[in-house]
């Protein structure tokens, strides 16, 4: 597989568009569920100079990542960020132009991602400490791609195996490990939990379709799907739960997941709308994500799942409607309730954060590992 093929799969892979940002604070009123009241504050992440920012993953201290272009040489260029509460700061390269992704984010505020190497020849995964970009190197191929990190600082993600097909992998500090596939060619490791589980999505024997599993450290099981052919696992919390979507009886639709395991959970769609896609999941079990509306073609809403509710929340529920925003997608939800994602206002698109009032200012306290 050539370079520019590799980004045209990690697009699809990783969902990544053009994102821009803002610079307003908007207090909102509403509710999140049960077991969640009160005030909500959208908040401004900024840029790295330019006018795009993707915000990608959060930790429980809401320090968020993210990318976001700057200006290099020959333009605009992606760089993986850290945004500490207060800045904004570029990670940086394996000493090549670009740094993409940065979609896991430690409370310890490591982050994982994939980086360009010396001469744009590759993309290799790295894990950040905030101030130094390790380079976690691959399984044989050109090039590896890191998703997603636990606070034991262990990385997953995937890389290509020369010429067999992208592979999950699990790199524990010193050795990048191949997790296999559920018997077809290519896996695609999108998450850790603090006891080393992986989730993602791997292909079926003869390549039939893509299935989300459950990596144990030992067996890679397949997690089914709602009746149709595919699933994708998305995110795993310290339970062992898995978020994802995955398609309806005829492949009518997909919709989002919640799986313990061996069941797993139709979280549904957003009243009038086809489509649902489940992004993140914290330890309690709340997931957020997105919804198409009816056409599934122009417009999508970001919601909240709450364990023990009858429905998902579309989040734009708690937003005045002259607020000029809509929350197109909820990227990352942590441990206190906030919320990091995508929103539209003024026809951009804009990184956010939303955040419960009374922990809003938590981010200004981001405990970085040095």
């Amino acid at each position: 597989m050539n370079f520019s093929t590799k980004i045209i799969r990690l697009a699809s892979y990783k969902g990544i568009l053009p994102r821009a940002t803002i610079f307003v604070l908007l207090t909102v009123v509403g509710v999140i569920g049960a077991e969640a009241q009160g005030t909500y504050t959208i908040r401004d992440l900024g840029t790295l100079g330019r006018t795009s920012s993707e915000a990608l993953a959060i930790n429980d201290s809401g320090q968020v990542t993210g990318s976001a272009y700057t200006l290099g040489t020959t333009g605009n260029v992606y760089r993986a960020f850290l945004f500490d509460g207060t800045v904004m700061r570029d990670l940086g390269t394996l000493g090549g132009t670009s740094s993409l992704g940065a979609p896991s984010i430690n409370n310890s505020g490591q982050v994982t991602g994939y980086a360009n190497t010396a001469g744009d020849t590759a993309f290799h995964a790295f894990r950040s400490d905030g101030t130094v970009m390790r380079d976690l190197g691959t399984l044989g191929g050109t090039s590896s791609f890191g998703t997603a990190i636990n606070d034991s600082g262990q990385v997953t993600g995937y890389a290509d195996k020369a010429g067999n097909g992208d592979h999950a992998f699990l790199f524990d500090g010193t050795v990048m490990t191949d997790l296999g596939t559920l018997d077809g060619t290519v896996s695609i490791g999108n998450a850790i939990n603090d006891s080393g589980q992986v989730t993602g999505y791997a292909t079926t024997t003869r390549d039939a379709a893509f299935h989300a599993f459950l990596f144990d450290g030992t067996v890679m099981t397949d997690l089914g799907t709602f009746g149709g052919a595919s699933s994708h696992g998305k995110r795993i919390n310290n339970s062992g739960q898995v978020t994802g979507e995955a398609q309806t009886a005829g492949n009518a639709a997909f919709h989002a997941f919640r799986s313990d395991g061996t069941v797993m959970t139709d979280l549904g769609t957003l009243a009038g709308r086809t489509d649902s896609y489940a992004m993140a999941i914290n330890n309690s079990g709340q997931v957020t994500g997105f919804s198409y509306t009816p056409n599934h073609i122009s417009e999508t809403h970001a919601f909240l799942h709450c364990p023990g509710d009858a429905a998902m929340v579309d989040l734009n529920s708690f937003l005045p409607p002259d607020s000029g925003w809509r929350l197109v997608t909820g990227t990352a939800i942590n441990d206190v309730g906030q919320i990091a994602g995508l929103a539209i206002i003024n026809g951009q698109t804009h990184a956010f954060l939303l955040s419960p009032d009374p922990i809003q200012n938590l981010i200004t306290a981001p405990t970085n590992r040095r």
